[in-house]
This record gives C-alpha cells, structure tokens and sequence, in this order.
C-alpha cells in the first residue's frame, strides 16, 4: 500500500483526536470521583452520560460543572500555605513590611489592618 502525504496527514489528525477524547475520558471521570460535592447518583448520572454519549456528555460536564468549589479553593490555599513555608516567607516580615509603609503614609491604618490579617492568615 502506498501512503500519500494526505493518508499520513489524515492518519496522524486521526490517532491524535482519539488521544485527546482518552485523554479529556479519563480527566473527567477522575474529577467527577474527586469531588465531594456531589452525591453519588449525581457521579452516577454523569458518569452514565459520558459513557453513552461521550462527546456530549464531556461538552455537558465542561459547561455545566462549577469553576471553583469549595473543595478548590481550600487545595490552593493548602498549596499557596506550603509554597510560603518553602520560599521563607514570615508573617512578622510581611506585617514589618507593611508597619513601614503605614508609617510612610504609602497605605492607610485599614488597608494596613485588612493586609495584616492577610498576612497572618
């Protein structure tokens, strides 16, 4: 069989669609089981979905599912906690930092209240 330039274009856009379909299969299905805000016939009903009808069931699931939850935002602060602990960072540098620019005028006593709370949060 001879293979035109065509055949192998065709064929890579091909292998390289199906990977993408496992790849997004398999991303989804893990955050669907990762999440806990969702029940178990909710994880259910999509995984059903995304089975039968797989391209529309991960268009749905894309386009339906919430952009942050709570579950989110508590793994990044988890992870923005460690990274600090990595780099060095001290709440009494920071709070030094800010008492500097209080006193410069830079900031006003609330903004420097609000950031201090930031800070030893």
């Amino acid at each position: 069989m001879d293979w035109s330039f065509g055949d192998v274009f065709w064929s890579m856009m091909v292998f390289f669609f199906w990977v993408v379909y496992f790849w997004m299969f398999i991303s989804i299905f893990a955050d669907i089981f990762r999440r806990e805000d969702l029940s178990g016939w909710a994880k259910a009903g999509w995984i059903f979905l995304i089975i039968i009808l797989p391209f529309i069931g991960i268009l749905l699931y894309v386009i339906i599912r919430p952009k942050m939850t709570a579950q989110d935002k508590r793994m990044l602060t988890e992870v923005e906690e460690r990274q600090k602990r990595a780099s060095g960072y001290s709440a009494a540098d920071e709070i030094a930092k800010l008492s500097k620019l209080r006193d410069e005028g830079t900031i006003t006593a609330d903004e420097f209240d609000s950031l201090k709370r930031r800070a030893l949060a």
